[in-house]
């Protein structure tokens, strides 16, 4: 395999829970307008913002791909048909935003991206509008894209394109890691990424879509399949991990093959040629 130089992520359920902070950012967001533009918070529920997103979708896809914009313009029409100022939608986005971006990163995750971060160029990519660099997650990525930014929403291949232009980097050096089985692992491999299934919840695969090359049940996975894929190269990130005080001493134990990087943490689907073992520890997966 070419040595991979690039890593994508997905942001929301693959790196942390984004239902609860969207809906604490939603909750403060109707009680700020409670007080702002009471007669719009009286007369719409949280439901029927959300139904009015919809429709906005639905009456002009041109934007459809941009969340902030279909809440900004959503809340710009609302605030003008209630009798209030629609300049207001501002003010109120920013307060959405700070909420929406207090998310709590699922344990594996701020240990192992700071592990990754000295050796690959890593990329987050999402469909949504959380901003790493107001996250727990910030300097951990070199670049951070949304759909917003880049013009189209994935399956679309245009996040992928635009990560892989910013490092100069061909498909095949490059690999993706999300939760979605068509947004996140068909639409990287068709657009020639390597991609890996992050299924922490045990879903099952759909049927309609080929089986992914390896499944991964958190990011600890993520580690040990590039270190069995991509020569030894994660064996350098590995030591330079042992003096990150958050890292647990992970990089030091995917090293010398200790188990912190389980190999219960990386499935191979049946058919697919198994990883040779290098010198990273010689880690071994099951099926």
């Amino acid at each position: 395999m070419h040595p991979i130089e690039l890593i994508t992520l997905d942001l929301d359920e693959t790196l942390w829970p984004c239902m609860a902070p969207i809906q604490r950012a939603e909750t403060a967001l109707h009680d700020w307008l409670g007080q702002r533009a009471p007669r719009l918070a009286q007369a719409m529920a949280l439901g029927d913002l959300r139904a009015h997103r919809r429709d906005l979708m639905a009456q002009r896809p041109a934007i459809a791909h941009d969340v902030t914009l279909v809440r900004r313009t959503s809340l710009e029409l609302l605030l003008e048909d209630f009798g209030h100022d629609p300049a207001l939608a501002a003010e109120a986005m920013d307060l959405f935003m700070a909420h929406r971006n207090q998310v709590d990163p699922y344990p594996d995750v701020i240990p192992v991206l700071s592990v990754l971060a000295a050796d690959f160029k890593l990329v987050s990519v999402t469909n949504g509008n959380a901003d790493p660099a107001k996250t727990p997650l910030r300097g951990l990525f070199r670049l951070s894209l949304t759909a917003g930014e880049v013009g189209a929403a994935r399956p679309d291949p245009a996040l992928f394109q635009a990560a892989l232009d910013w490092a100069g980097l061909a498909p095949h050096q490059a690999l993706h890691v999300g939760d979605h089985p068509l947004y996140d692992v068909q639409a990287a491999r068709d657009h020639g990424l390597h991609a890996l299934w992050l299924n922490r919840q045990g879903l099952p695969w759909p049927e309609e879509l080929d089986p992914p090359t390896a499944e991964i049940a958190d990011l600890h996975g993520l580690l040990t399949w590039l270190a069995d894929t991509a020569g030894g190269r994660l064996a350098a990130s590995a030591n330079a991990g042992k003096g990150l005080p958050d890292s647990g001493g992970l990089g030091a134990g995917l090293a010398a093959g200790d188990g912190n990087a389980s190999n219960d943490s990386v499935i191979l689907v049946p058919g697919m040629p198994a990883p040779t073992p290098t010198g990273a520890g010689g880690q071994r997966h099951g099926r």
